[in-house]
């Protein structure tokens, strides 16, 4: 477990493409169980470590992900992220959250705004692109603009203004771009680590309890492609 960033408050770490925030179906050992683990050998804490998840990542993404240590920390972060939720967060400062994907192809555009309504399938587990008066349909919006690009795949920095169910992965998808390893949304072949690449490089956020500005950056993943590419971002 790699941790990025730590105080009395909240702690963040760089979650891999195999570990789950939370406890699933799957019975695996969860990220935030790691985390209390962590804190509890390290503070020589007696009794229950309290962690509390401010937000998720698909299990196939990697990157940064914020954990309250405090139940002030945590009220007042979830908050912030409901705030992000909300398409009216564009006048919001309060998290900013940027990831970097790899992608199949290469946009047409350099950069630019997407703009769609997303309907959820829960049996599935994925989004469609719907019209605006679909059922249940929501609208999701992100900036993306193209980082580097590769002979067969392109690296972008995307910037959500929405915080939609797999946004990312079914905007580009809906591109012709999907996110490299994301067979659900199109990609040509999985990768070996059965992950994606998807990755949550940066949060940035007044501090819950400090007010101060925090910018968390994640390094990308130890594999080739991520290594080849990211060494050309200026």
């Amino acid at each position: 477990m790699e941790v990025l960033y730590e105080d009395n408050h909240i702690i963040a770490v760089n979650k891999t493409c195999n570990e789950i925030v939370q406890g699933d179906k799957t019975g695996d050992t969860p990220l935030s169980e790691i985390v209390k683990a962590y804190i509890k050998e390290k503070y020589n804490k007696p009794g229950e470590v309290f962690l509390g998840v401010t937000h998720r990542l698909d299990r196939p993404t990697s990157g940064v992900v914020l954990f309250a240590r405090t139940s002030k920390a945590l009220t007042r972060l979830n908050a912030m992220f409901q705030e992000k939720s909300r398409v009216e967060s564009r006048e919001s400062k309060a998290i900013k959250k940027t990831y970097w994907a790899i992608v199949q192809g290469c946009p047409k555009q350099p950069e630019a705004r997407l703009e769609n309504w997303l309907v959820r399938n829960e049996q599935q587990n994925k989004s469609y692109i719907a019209k605006p008066n679909a059922k249940d349909a929501k609208k999701a919006i992100l900036d993306y603009r193209i980082l580097v690009r590769g002979e067969n795949y392109t690296l972008l920095e995307v910037n959500l203004e929405t915080g939609r169910h797999h946004q990312i992965r079914c905007q580009l998808a809906a591109i012709g771009c999907p996110v490299k390893g994301d067979l659900k949304y199109g990609a040509k072949r999985s990768n070996p680590d059965g992950g994606i690449c998807l990755h949550a490089r940066k949060i940035e956020f007044i501090h819950p309890v400090s007010k101060e500005h925090i910018c968390i950056t994640a390094p990308v993943p130890n594999d080739s492609l991520w290594q080849q590419l990211s060494a050309s971002v200026h």
